[in-house]
């Protein structure tokens, strides 16, 4: 469902717009209003962004690094003339393994993935929020901070867990309000990029099972969501709708608070 207007005049960064959970966020935010800059370092979120209905741009950058991440806000506020919503989206378990499975490296990689690229784009848009007196954060972190073959990632959703609250209440007095949403498993088209660009051996395609079957038996509706299910939290919690909160992460899961 479309609410139009709700984000007119808007200028918004959504990371990790390419595909999933942030192309549709960022689709939406475009369609009902905003002025929207689709960051991803997939190198086709151009084309992603050129397709939306609105005022839609793409952006590459590898927000893993401090670099890209500077960047790509920079991009905005040069474009837009400032920031008014940032939307942390990049992330993403890229192995399922038992913790004792993980190789020191595979661990580095996956806070890497799904907690710096938070941190940095948080740092890098505060200085524009500051000035501008305002604006709305909204981190997507995930229920898998209890789960199993993802010890690695839910050490970095805790983080973003933790980020939220702690910037919530450092920076509530200067009109920025920090959320985040926690999904759940989530059923989404075919990604054009893998998450494992190395491809799952057969150990790891036997262990992605056994966390299919606990996500599914963990929520109280025995399913995945929706990428509508998803986003509908997303945007509402960006919106001046939700001027009254901060400092909240809510779970998004079927009711698996993770």
């Amino acid at each position: 469902m479309i609410f139009h207007g709700r984000f007119a005049g808007k200028a918004i960064v959504v990371t990790g717009a390419a595909q999933g959970i942030g192309q549709a966020v960022a689709e939406r935010m475009a369609a009902e209003g905003g002025r929207v800059l689709f960051v991803d370092r997939a190198d086709f979120v151009t084309e992603v962004a050129s397709r939306a209905t609105g005022e839609a741009t793409g952006f590459c950058a590898d927000l893993e690094t401090y670099e890209g991440a500077t960047q790509a806000i920079a991009a905005a506020a040069d474009k837009f003339g400032g920031i008014d919503v940032l939307v942390n989206n990049v992330g993403g378990a890229i192995r399922m393994r038992p913790y004792a499975e993980f190789e020191p490296p595979q661990i580095e990689a996956e806070i890497r993935r799904s907690l710096l690229p938070t941190l940095w784009c948080c740092h890098a848009v505060l200085p524009y929020m500051l000035a501008a007196g305002g604006g709305s954060i909204v981190n997507v972190s995930s229920n898998a901070t209890r789960g199993i073959h993802r010890v690695p990632y839910s050490a970095a959703k805790g983080g973003i867990n933790a980020l939220t609250l702690s910037l919530a209440m450092e920076y509530a007095d200067r009109g920025i309000r920090v959320v985040a949403t926690a999904p759940g498993g989530t059923e989404a088209p075919p990604r054009r990029i893998p998450r494992n660009a190395a491809g799952d051996t057969a150990a790891e395609q036997g262990w992605m099972a056994d966390v299919v079957e606990q996500v599914k038996s963990s929520s109280f509706l025995k399913r995945y969501g929706t990428l509508e299910e998803q986003v509908a939290p997303i945007l509402f919690l960006a919106s001046d709708e939700a001027s009254y909160i901060t400092g909240s992460v809510l779970p998004v899961a079927g009711g698996d608070l993770g």
